[in-house]
């Protein structure tokens, strides 16, 4: 099973189409169908249902999928380090989910790299299951997260605490003095789960159940221009929200009757990464 085998089935099944998919690879249109032909006699299944108007994965071709995209992304990772171990002193694969990038890792990542010159960070942000799924396939050294991972050769700590407050956009004059939990009911209130767990089931309780919101989304970063110049309310971890509460584009709303969880947030690496991921990060 060779690399350009798994390429071009990754490009077939993102484009459906022979033609696009050697168009893309630069190579004859009956190069893609060797090249899938073998990789299925190979396999011993077949990978694509073909009819004349498109392709479609089949149930074993999704599987393989899942297959040839963790190969190809260790591969070239792994290859991208070994290339650069003669330009620098260490090599670091961070995942991290992207409200806590925006809220305390980028900072530290920028300090960190102007006090370590020579040191190669590779920074990919996501959801908090996917990036547990890549520490544990080896694509990645130290994630960022929102659960930890209670699995054995594995190390997670607590990385900060934040407050959870309720925002809404500066020129929004309702609820200048504070909302009553009863009064949040009543708001257009955008739901931002983020992977919270415990936090956005508490969320989710403060409304009746079976609640519609205007608008649901699983990235707090996404969910702030929903909120600029309209009358919308969500909760934001305090440290990202603090930006736009400073430059004024956002105010915190009290909140009279109820209060909030906090929202714990953890670094996670191998334990035998333990103490340089504290020594960079804690």
């Amino acid at each position: 099973m060779d690399m350009e085998g798994l390429r071009t089935f990754l490009v077939l099944a993102n484009t459906k189409n022979y033609t696009r998919a050697a168009r893309e690879l630069f190579v004859a249109q009956s190069t893609v169908t060797n090249r899938i032909a073998e990789l299925e006699k190979e396999l011993g299944v077949s990978l694509f249902d073909r009819t004349s108007r498109k392709v479609e994965l089949t149930t074993e071709g999704g599987k393989f999928r899942i297959y040839a995209e963790n190969v190809m992304e260790l591969t070239e990772s792994s290859l991208a380090e070994i290339t650069s171990a003669k330009r620098f002193d260490n090599h670091l694969r961070i995942g991290s989910a992207d409200s806590i990038y925006e809220g305390h890792l980028a900072l530290q990542i920028l300090k960190y790299r102007q006090e370590h010159p020579r040191d190669s960070l590779r920074i990919s942000i996501g959801v908090t299951n996917h990036l547990l799924e890549q520490l544990q396939a080896d694509m990645l050294d130290v994630v960022f997260t929102y659960l930890p991972l209670g699995k054995s050769g594995y190390h997670s700590e607590l990385y900060k605490t934040d407050a959870l407050v309720l925002v809404t956009d500066a020129c929004n004059e309702q609820f200048r003095d504070g909302i009553t939990e009863q009064q949040l009911t009543g708001v257009n209130y955008l739901m931002c789960n983020f992977a919270l767990q415990e936090v956005g089931q508490y969320i989710r309780k403060l409304f009746p159940r079976f609640h519609q919101f205007e608008l649901e989304i699983d990235d707090c970063m996404k969910i702030v221009p929903f909120l600029l110049h309209q009358d919308t309310y969500t909760f934001l971890p305090e440290d990202m929200a603090r930006p736009y509460i400073e430059r004024g584009e956002l105010r915190e709303i009290p909140l009279l009757d109820f209060s909030t969880p906090l929202i714990n947030s953890y670094i996670i690496c191998k334990e035998s990464a333990r103490e340089m991921c504290r020594r960079m990060f804690m």
